[in-house]
């Protein structure tokens, strides 16, 4: 299975990409780490992406006579991830069963070169001329059930006969996509309260956009639908569901419709304005947005077609599945021969959609074939750091409350316990940045630099202003931190990729602050600020100097020039 990965690494290289923060936007960014091949050990759908570390954005694992892989939306999307597991599975087969005569047969054009894999098609097919629409967008009618202990993902597993639903799908006129999402729409309503028939049901539905711009790209190129109906207005019967949905699905899935709202997701990318704006502004206002998009729709339904494979292949294989990690409720389907997998999951404690679905199917004369949940009891340690982290947050605001209690019933003439209050503040401060940052040694050492001297300069103020702390503290703090820098750098044997901009952000600090403060008329004694900004000046220098190529590569990336 090593080997079998190894081998598709080979073929599709953009996996071994590792997702950073630059100053406007996240980048991808190809590394040297490799991933091994584990038994899986933790639930399905895990965390992949843990910010501040640096980790590969995929997962291959398997469990018995299952192969897994688990990959980060941000690093492709589902036509993809379903390239990558074909590659990998036929080099699993390959490897296994090459003595029996199997041939390695290719399963991706030859003339594929590293660049068309890379290439992001959202811009090349950009297009200023595409009309934005206007359409306010209702709200949809939102689940509202128990969510399930500890947050953790229900999977609810079946498989259908191909044929069987598509006979059905061809004699009701429409695709299988479309009378599986009907369905889909009347199990959800039969599980609303009549408070909630006031809003529409609407579905997600993903789109590949290659179907309608030709694309190698193995990075995201996908939009979205959302067929909806108001079952409040309409007389809510299967067969005017389905009519609605069929003749949504006929007006949007165009190559102008489809153009039209992949322009308008971009321009916003492409406004110059925003373009300037922050990461961490960036961030909040796509959470806020993410909040907003989510209240308009129910729940999301994906079509990730059929799988195909080689026939020499095919006969080792019994059936491809996918499910996604969601906030709500999701449907996937994919299909393998006459064997079509749905898994829906969700976080809610009950199954009742799930059932309703399937009844659905039975009463259309479809029938449904259950997969019993066969996954490893996991392993590792859920929230145990949480908690402790969360019981030494609890001990600090008791002891800071007994100085405040011991403050106002003594009152003493040194205010010894507003001090100790304030001591044990700045400690929690700085212990809580080192813990989320303690997946970056070199972006932790930042945040203390700038904690401490902030801290510095209030306490300074606090006790009556003596200049200690820009005299003394600053400078100090600043060359001390470069130093720790290029210690930690080399014990840990960070690259140059991974050090330097830290470096140019701790020398610019050093370099800045002490001199404005001078110039301002803040510093007292002179002769450290000056020195220390030197010392910052000279390692900015000498980074220019000797590691000009990767300087100017890592300031291109961060500030996307």
């Amino acid at each position: 299975m090593q080997q079998a990965l190894e081998r598709a690494l080979e073929t599709y290289p953009l996996f071994l990409s590792i997702l950073r923060k630059g100053v406007f936007w996240h980048y991808l960014e190809k590394s040297s780490l490799r991933p091994v091949v584990k038994e899986e050990y933790r639930e399905p759908c895990s965390r992949l992406y843990i910010r501040d570390k640096k980790s590969l954005l995929f997962e291959v694992t398997y469990y018995k006579k299952r192969i897994n892989f688990e990959v980060f939306h941000v690093l492709t999307d589902g036509t993809g991830a379903t390239a990558f597991l074909r590659e990998l599975v036929k080099n699993y087969l390959y490897l296994a069963h090459a003595g029996e005569g199997l041939e390695d047969i290719a399963l991706h054009p030859e003339d594929m070169t590293v660049q068309d894999q890379e290439n992001d098609s959202f811009v090349k097919y950009y297009s200023k001329e595409a009309r934005i629409s206007k359409k306010r967008r209702d709200s949809a009618c939102q689940l509202k059930k128990l969510r399930k202990e500890n947050g953790r993902l229900r999977i609810n597993e079946r498989v259908l006969s191909v044929k069987e639903v598509l006979e059905h799908s061809r004699r009701q006129g429409v695709s299988m996509t479309v009378f599986l999402t009907a369905a889909l729409l009347c199990a959800i309503h039969e599980e609303m309260t009549r408070q909630q028939e006031k809003d529409p049901v609407v579905l997600m539905v993903p789109v590949n956009l290659r179907k309608f711009f030709p694309s190698d790209s193995m990075l995201n190129f996908f939009g979205w639908i959302e067929p909806g109906y108001d079952f409040l207005r309409r007389d809510g019967s299967f067969e005017d569901v389905l009519e609605q949905v069929k003749q949504f699905f006929k007006q949007e899935l165009t190559k102008e419709k489809m153009e039209n709202h992949m322009s308008e997701l971009l321009a916003l990318e492409m406004n110059p304005v925003l373009r300037l704006a922050p990461l961490e502004l960036k961030n909040l206002c796509i959470q806020a947005g993410a909040k907003i998009a989510e209240k308009n729709v129910t729940a999301v339904f994906s079509n990730m077609s059929a799988v195909h494979m080689p026939e020499e292949y095919a006969r080792f294989i019994d059936r491809f599945g996918i499910y996604t990690s969601t906030p709500k409720m999701e449907l996937c389907i994919c299909s393998f021969g006459d064997k079509l997998s749905l898994g829906f999951t969700s976080r809610f404690d009950t199954e009742n959609i799930q059932r309703n679905f399937y009844r659905i199917l039975r009463e259309q004369g479809i029938h449904s074939q259950p997969v019993e949940p066969d996954f490893p009891e996991p392993d590792v340690p859920g929230e145990l750091e949480m908690k402790v982290y969360k019981g030494f947050c609890l001990l600090c605001l008791a002891a800071v409350i007994l100085m405040f209690a011991l403050h106002f019933n003594h009152r003493p003439d040194v205010p010894w316990t507003l001090f100790s209050a304030g001591g044990i503040a700045s400690m929690w401060l700085a212990s809580t940045i080192g813990f989320f940052k303690r997946h970056n040694l070199l972006k932790n050492t930042m945040w203390q630099l700038i904690l401490v001297t902030v801290g510095c300069i209030v306490w300074d103020v606090l006790t009556g202003w003596h200049g200690w702390s820009v005299d003394y503290v600053l400078p100090i703090l600043s060359a001390g931190v470069l130093c720790s820098m290029m210690i930690i750098s080399y014990m840990q044997k960070y690259t140059v990729r991974d050090y330097m901009i830290y470096f140019v952000m701790a020398a610019g600090y050093g370099a800045l602050l002490p001199l404005i403060m001078v110039a301002a008329g803040t510093v007292t004694l002179k002769l450290p600020s000056l020195l220390g900004a030197g010392f910052c000046v000279l390692f900015l220098v000498g980074l220019i100097l000797f590691k000009w190529k990767e300087f100017k590569e890592e300031m291109g990336k961060n500030f996307h020039i």
